[in-house]
């Protein structure tokens, strides 16, 4: 971690949602009344039912996690219907295909007949609340349909990142028994085809011998290459949605109701298939994306990860659409047809703020400055790092030559489990220091520990632990609370841990908000 410290911009300081004033009496008031504060936030997104309860939460013995749990809502709903009468010709997603020049832009009205479109595609099919869905589908418009189609009707998401292999694919298939299989012909990747539906067809395979049967297979039609076909079960997505009404009434969804399963490989190697569940995961993913980020409408949002990853869950489709915003979905990689590809994509959309990670940074910057200084990159007005720690040098480079001085970068922790950010600076708030973290969002409270479970006060490095519950946590693991129990809580009793080593600096993390932290 570098002791170089930037503080926060005049311009941010002016403009921001918040300021370190703000911050300090919000995070104060969520970690001694986190009661009041969520039931304020909880208000964030539309209710069928209002919640009468907010947390109940305990990190001992069986472990529970509640939140919201009499409330009735439809994620499908808030990041969908709630904008059409005031932004339904608002482009929702802007879609940037692996060929620069393929792009298209959805608006909220039509992404709304074709979320609704998909959905009653799958109710045509058996598909009810509480089935598991699974999605191996490339970063094209149909993965956001199938999410938020799912979320619509009741069913349980497990998306699959379309990089992985039919024996991964088969895996998860078998672990959550999926009978549904939404996928395309082919993906494009780097000017490369991959095999998408072969690899969907040797994964069914591989599920069959373990006694899951997947019925229905859905495929996009993304490249028009050939693909085998199992008859009575393969279905074209383009000929079942021209068959179905472009309207499905949303579902009613208790609180806790699962929203999805994403699985998340262990030590032992046996993936973890995380679950979220409906109201509280989206009032954090929504709350996070709009000040983390210091979102204003209007403004073009881009994340670069996948939706296979929880980055592109929570920071590409559920977070932003959930706050009526404009979010860019990148099917390509960054060094294809060069190593200015981003940049390019920056400009040619209108960027604003910028989510991406410290290995696409490394790279880049490994590649020259030339390919970022010959675009313009003018309208850039906040920068993101998530994934792996960034290290100092990578930050400096993102800092000064891809923002040019002028932006915020928000250097964010958090894992799968998490739901959202959970330690992150706050544009206007906080004062940046590369490789540094700093300070817990809102409702979060870290704590350093020893090997022995001492916590760790004042200046010191320590197990990185989290003594409270947040409305984004996961629930449990699907179908193995016992694993839930033993992977995150035992370690230290009565915290949340998942090995991550942490340094406090400045001041003592536990209570306070003005601790920096180094993830």
């Amino acid at each position: 971690m570098s002791e170089k410290l930037y503080p926060v911009l005049p311009e941010a300081k002016k403009n921001t949602l918040i300021d370190n004033e703000t911050y300090l009496e919000w995070y104060e008031e969520s970690v001694s009344d986190p009661d009041g504060f969520w039931a304020k936030h909880g208000r964030r997104i539309d209710w069928f039912k209002p919640f009468t309860k907010v947390k109940n939460t305990d990190f001992n013995g069986d472990v529970t996690i509640k939140w919201y749990e009499d409330g009735v809502t439809n994620v499908s709903y808030n990041c969908i219907d709630r904008h059409l009468k005031s932004r339904g010709d608002k482009v929702a997603i802007i879609w940037e295909g692996d060929n620069p020049y393929i792009d298209k832009k959805i608006t909220y009205r039509e992404l709304y007949e074709n979320v609704c479109r998909m959905a009653n595609v799958l109710k045509k099919h058996g598909v009810k609340k509480g089935d598991r869905v699974t999605i191996y589908l490339p970063m094209i418009p149909e993965a956001a349909y199938a999410m938020l189609a799912c979320a619509r009707i009741g069913a349980v998401h497990s998306v699959v990142f379309a990089g992985f292999s039919p024996e991964a694919l088969a895996g998860r298939i078998v672990d959550c028994e999926s009978t549904f299989v939404i996928t395309a012909d082919e993906g494009v990747r780097g000017g490369k085809p991959v095999a998408l539906k072969e690899n969907t067809d040797t994964a069914i395979d591989i599920a069959a011998k373990q006694y899951v049967m997947v019925n229905k297979v859905l495929v996009v039609r993304r490249t028009g290459g050939k693909v085998s076909w199992g008859r009575g079960r393969d279905l074209w997505y383009h000929q079942e949605v021209a068959s179905v009404e472009p309207h499905c009434e949303p579902e009613p969804m208790n609180a806790e109701d699962p929203l999805f399963i994403l699985y998340t490989s262990g030590s032992t190697g046996k993936p973890k298939g995380v679950l979220h569940t409906t109201g509280g995961y989206l009032v954090y993913a929504s709350m996070t994306h709009q000040y983390v980020f210091d979102y204003h409408d209007g403004e073009i949002y881009w994340c670069t990860a996948d939706v296979g990853w929880v980055t592109g869950h929570s920071y590409i489709v559920y977070g932003p659409l959930a706050n009526g915003a404009t979010t860019l979905m990148f099917e390509g990689v960054p060094n294809f047809p060069d190593q200015g590809r981003f940049w390019e994509v920056v400009d040619k959309h209108h960027v604003n703020i910028f989510y991406t990670a410290p290995t696409a940074l490394r790279a880049l910057m490994g590649a020259g400055d030339e390919f970022v200084t010959r675009s313009s990159r003018s309208t850039l007005r906040l920068l993101g790092s998530v994934g792996e720690p960034i290290n100092p040098e990578a930050w400096e480079w993102y800092y000064n030559v891809v923002g040019d001085q002028k932006c915020p970068i928000v250097d964010t922790w958090w894992q799968t489990e998490n739901g959202g950010i959970l330690i992150t600076p706050l544009p206007g708030a906080t004062d940046l220091k590369p490789g540094s973290a700093t300070r817990p969002f809102f409702g979060v409270k870290p704590v350093l520990v020893d090997n022995e479970g001492n916590v760790q006060e004042g200046v010191a490095d320590g197990n990185l632990c989290i003594s409270d519950s947040w409305p984004g946590q996961m629930r449990t693991v699907y179908g193995d609370h016992k694993r839930f129990i033993e992977t995150y809580f035992s370690t230290y009793k009565g915290m949340y841990f998942r090995a991550m080593a942490a340094a406090a600096t400045r001041t003592a993390i536990t209570g306070s908000p003005a601790a920096s932290m180094t993830c």
